[in-house]
């Protein structure tokens, strides 16, 4: 009893180094993929160092749903490559230990990425989405002048277009300024000035424009007739609201719903219409991806003892390989479900069931020592191709 719990401590230890690694490799290149977004947001919104920090900190849970089981799976298969190529398993089994015994250790690993993957897909996710809708409603609010740009056309305010030659920033002025105005139906305004301030109230969503040495067109195309005024200054006011629509929370989509949300409108919706099976599936996908921290570590296990091959490089590609195999599965069955091919459970589930029958067969295969010719031509593969020109 004793030997097995120091061989469930040294396996345990043995996967969380590259477990960790992984997550917080992958992490990282899906953060950088939101770089760009972030930077115009800095760049257009003056956005604080604190929000971009929170932004991430937003972004990460979307993330670890798919993440979370990919580095439990290359914990796991690094883990028992290592150990395969070492003849450590080899050790094991003269020991007295079965491919069985050294299963408790996965299983307690799997169970703690599956708990983190549950927690990000039920709270963490939602609240994750939902903050960040906020955060970005409330800095283009606070900073939609900022938003301005030179030499753009602003069609951001309904009816109303704003053309800017120069701004300033540091005092707000704005040089060569033109506004087409078609606010009033059958009525056409254009303004053009020399010079002009802006002003910006956040609290009461108006931004207002005061405008120098400048002359206003307004043409009535009901009467066919032009009227032009000059003016010395001359006073421009625009709602935000239209403006800041798009950017503003609105009701909740599926990903940002709880599941007592998700459940009340599985039960309210109509039984097999395209909306009612996305929701169905939204559902059963936060369940779903918890599980798969299980199957694809089931199948890490024999996959890390049969192909015996010390390069960690090669066990990167071969995790990578097989979880994208079922990230495949997952969203041909995402697909099938939607378009009612196949029952939404089906589609949702359908991956874990295969993966898991491939992972249990394969186990099964290793712990009979049964021979897996497929398995094992695998690192002569990658060799083969590693040493191509």
């Amino acid at each position: 009893m004793r030997v097995n719990s120091i061989v469930n401590r040294y396996l345990f230890m043995e996967m969380l180094p590259s477990c960790f690694i992984t997550l917080v490799l992958f992490t990282f290149i899906f953060l950088m993929a939101k770089i760009l977004d972030i930077t115009e947001l800095v760049v257009n919104y003056g956005v604080s160092l604190l929000s971009v920090l929170f932004m991430l900190i937003c972004f990460i849970p979307s993330f670890l749903v798919f993440v979370v089981p990919m580095s439990i799976m290359m914990g796991v298969l690094l883990a028992f490559l290592r150990l395969a190529s070492d003849n450590e398993v080899i050790a094991l089994k003269a020991g007295g230990l079965s491919v069985y015994q050294l299963l408790p250790p996965v299983f307690a690993f799997c169970l703690i990425g599956s708990l983190v993957t549950g927690f990000m897909c039920i709270y963490g996710s939602p609240w994750g989405r939902l903050s960040l809708e906020a955060l970005l409603f409330e800095t283009a609010k606070s900073n939609i002048d900022i938003g301005l740009k030179e030499r753009v056309f602003n069609d951001s305010f309904k009816g109303v277009m704003l053309y800017v030659n120069e701004i300033d920033s540091r005092d707000k002025t704005l040089t060569d300024v033109f506004i087409e105005d078609r606010q009033t139906p059958g009525v056409v305004s254009t303004i053009v000035a020399s010079r002009g301030r802006f002003f910006c109230d956040s609290e009461s969503l108006v931004f207002r424009l005061t405008l120098f040495d400048g002359i206003i067109n307004n043409v009535d195309q009901n009467n066919k007739t032009v009227h032009s005024v000059s003016f010395d200054t001359y006073d421009f006011s625009l709602e935000l609201a239209q403006a800041l629509s798009a950017a503003k929370p609105g009701p909740k989509n599926r990903k940002e719903m709880s599941l007592a949300e998700l459940r009340h409108d599985i039960k309210t919706g109509t039984q097999n219409g395209p909306q009612y099976r996305l929701t169905l599936m939204e559902y059963h996908k936060k369940f779903s991806l918890p599980v798969a921290c299980f199957v694809l570590g089931l199948i890490a296990v024999p996959l890390g003892i049969k192909t015996r091959f010390s390069k960690r490089s090669f066990g990167m590609v071969l995790g990578l390989f097989f979880f994208l195999i079922y990230y495949i599965l997952m969203s041909a069955g995402w697909v099938l479900g939607e378009s009612g091919v196949c029952p939404p459970v089906i589609g949702v589930w359908g991956p874990d069931f295969v993966v898991g029958a491939v992972g249990l067969y394969l186990l099964i295969s290793s712990a009979k020592e049964r021979p897996l010719k497929a398995i094992a031509l695998l690192p002569r593969i990658f060799m083969r191709r590693k040493s191509l020109p």
